[in-house]
């Protein structure tokens, strides 16, 4: 069994258990948003801590940590209950999909950008790839959504998730807020085809930025998607635990 055909068989044991009951939706969806905002958030710098991200979602104010940071807690919230809603009405992905996400990860931070694609050049800090000329950025993401149409759908779920992730990030058609937003991207793509969020951790930062930076430079994509196989793999685990679930059960 390769590790695709495991996580397909982690999904069907998942899927076994099905429905779940209310309680325990509602008590692993409030944890994964959390972990999800917090982590998304630390990775790019933003400095609350996971009981702080809690205390914003809950719309708390916290003393000696800045406006931007709360709105970025209360904004990723929103965009992933707006990629809930995708999924729920198996909406496809189409670039006005793409900028609504990028519009809510931006709201009240950079109200001018949000939901645009950026007008000038720019650099990736600590990469070595440089994302694509500003004027190229409607034909590079019209390609983009060409390949997901076509040559995306051929991939395993998880591996196409994993390579939306990488290449709209490598294009880095916004001029803030593309790495959250490409992380919702592939989640909702994980999430489509039945498969729990993967939450990149901010303690594997340093994996995730040079296993990207390895896809974009060397067009070696198979670092990163093991990185993405490894987070899928964890995802399951909050489900085994609260449904009790041993790990013998698994193999």
């Amino acid at each position: 069994m390769n590790r695709f055909e495991h996580l397909d068989h982690l999904k069907s044991i998942l899927n076994s258990y099905r429905p779940l009951s209310d309680s325990i939706v509602k008590n692993l969806r409030d944890e994964l948003i959390l972990r999800w905002t917090y982590n998304s958030n630390a990775i790019e710098g933003n400095t609350l801590t996971l009981q702080e991200t809690k205390v914003a979602l809950e719309g708390i104010t916290i003393g000696g940590k800045t406006i931007r940071e709360h709105f970025e807690a209360i904004n990723h919230k929103e965009a992933i209950l707006y990629v809930e809603s995708l999924v729920k009405d198996n909406e496809p992905l189409t670039e006005w999909e793409i900028k609504s996400i990028h519009a809510l990860v931006l709201k009240n931070i950079d109200n001018d950008n949000m939901g645009k694609y950026r007008n000038i050049n720019v650099l990736i800090s600590g990469a070595e790839h440089r994302p694509v000329d500003h004027l190229n950025i409607p034909d590079k993401m019209s390609s983009f959504m060409q390949w997901y149409t076509s040559v995306g759908q051929t991939l395993h779920p998880v591996e196409r998730a994993a390579k939306v992730h990488v290449d709209f990030v490598g294009i880095h058609p916004f001029i803030d807020g593309n790495g959250r937003t490409s992380r919702l991207l592939m989640n909702l793509e994980l999430m489509k085809n039945g498969f729990p969020p993967a939450v990149i951790k901010v303690e594997d930062r340093l994996a995730y930025y040079q296993t990207l930076d390895t896809a974009h430079v060397s067009n070696d994509y198979k670092p990163f998607i093991d990185l993405v196989i490894k987070a899928v793999e964890e995802s399951f685990e909050p489900y085994w635990y609260v449904l009790g679930v041993k790990p013998s059960a698994l193999n």
